[in-house]
């Protein structure tokens, strides 16, 4: 039988929940995936609570469907490398269609990715189809909707702590499953590189949509 606890969110009046909102976005507007990191080190600590943030987010029947694995062994991070580069060079040498090479001229990548070393951690995120109870699989529900959240909530958290992240997804990564050594109900999901930007860090100069091109209203008003 369930039980329930009293809801006790903090309340604020419609004035001041505004400026939250608009003081949140404008803080959320300056983020940018990053390419070019610091190996300045970060502290363990600060790692866990930007995953115990991710971890808050909901998941379907409340399974929380998700592995976050934390690395920061340099020799791990080098094979991830070595691992990663090399499907990605195939990515960049047939497996992409010209169409998709096109549209990531912008950005200048390419299947070097020295990233995956320099960042002080990479997380890697696995998704659960289901979990086990010992030997007894029990299923998981809306798993790619419930770590896609997370992992929204994850990146959030990372730029408001002041650090930069790249969600990277070389592909295929079951390589990621292999190196870190996880179980067989657990599927790689996204590799997002942390640490602080690089002193000469540049970023594409790119152009986020307007209100008007991705909203719509049905307020009757």
């Amino acid at each position: 039988m369930s039980s329930f606890l009293p809801y006790l969110p903090p309340r604020y009046d419609a004035t001041e929940m505004l400026q939250r909102s608009r003081d949140f976005y404008q803080e959320m507007n300056t983020r940018r995936t990053l390419r070019m990191f610091s190996d300045k080190p970060v502290p363990r600590e600060l790692i866990e609570q930007l995953l115990m943030t991710a971890g808050t987010a909901p998941s379907g029947a409340h399974k929380q469907p998700w592995t976050f694995c934390a690395v920061g062994d340099p020799q791990i991070k080098a094979q991830i490398r070595e691992a990663a580069e090399k499907e990605e060079y195939v990515n960049y040498h047939g497996r992409m269609s010209e169409e998709w090479l096109q549209d990531l001229e912008p950005f200048g990548t390419d299947w070097n990715k020295p990233f995956l070393e320099t960042a002080p951690w990479l997380l890697v995120v696995f998704k659960k189809s289901y979990d086990l109870e010992g030997e007894e699989k029990k299923k998981n529900y809306y798993v790619n909707e419930s770590v896609g959240i997370a992992c929204g909530f994850l990146l959030a958290a990372i730029h408001h702590a002041g650090l930069a992240a790249l969600t990277h997804t070389p592909s295929p990564m079951n390589f990621l499953q292999q190196i870190l050594g996880r179980p067989d109900n657990e599927r790689p999901f996204l590799l997002i590189p942390v640490g602080y930007p690089a002193d000469d860090a540049v970023v594409p100069d790119l152009r986020r949509k307007t209100a008007e091109e991705f909203i719509i209203w049905l307020d009757g008003i």
